[in-house]
């Protein structure tokens, strides 16, 4: 078994890129200002990059979960072009009340519930005390802090500048 790494838990609409309400498609995909470079710093410093991600628009019906994954499948395109990538996604389709079966139900992986975080924390080997997740909404931090992990709000702003400072604020806690 590979020894545990650190791991940057990064939300999606809202801190990877502007949150439209309910993005699939490229066309309304844009990334927020510095978050490729904050990708990339990531992968430069030895972090794991994950996605973590409630998307209801799949259970409302409008976009599929292969619509979703082929959007997500171009931003490791776009990425690779800056020379970044994703280790990984992962979504949560579904919502507790609204949209249509068979995603019309409660589950673990819809944040504020710790599912996404804790499914790739095993699949990944991950280092709790030396990672971190970034969220815009405060599901995104009670999951984070569910899994054990330190988690930050992010506002807006230049995303590169903001992972900078909260992966040394987490790496200073964590000693």
């Amino acid at each position: 078994m590979s020894e545990p790494r650190p791991a940057a838990f990064l939300d999606r609409d809202g801190v990877l890129n502007i949150d439209h309400g309910y993005v699939a498609t490229r066309d309304r995909f844009e990334w927020v200002s510095g978050a490729i470079e904050a990708v990339r710093w990531l992968n430069e410093n030895g972090f794991l990059v994950i996605v973590v991600t409630n998307q209801s628009g799949i259970a409302r019906g409008l976009f599929t979960l292969e619509e979703f994954e082929a959007l997500m499948q171009w931003t490791q395109t776009d990425l690779a072009k800056h020379g970044a990538k994703f280790d990984a996604w992962y979504v949560c389709p579904h919502h507790p009340t609204e949209g249509q079966a068979p995603y019309v139900m409660g589950c673990e992986c819809r944040k504020p519930k710790p599912g996404l975080l804790l499914e790739a924390i095993n699949d990944f080997s991950i280092d709790k005390s030396r990672s971190f997740s970034i969220g815009d909404k405060i599901r995104d931090i009670e999951a984070a802090a569910r899994a054990g992990i330190h988690a930050e709000i992010y506002l807006g702003g230049d995303l590169l500048e903001f992972v900078r400072e909260v992966a040394g604020r987490a790496i200073d806690t964590s000693s």
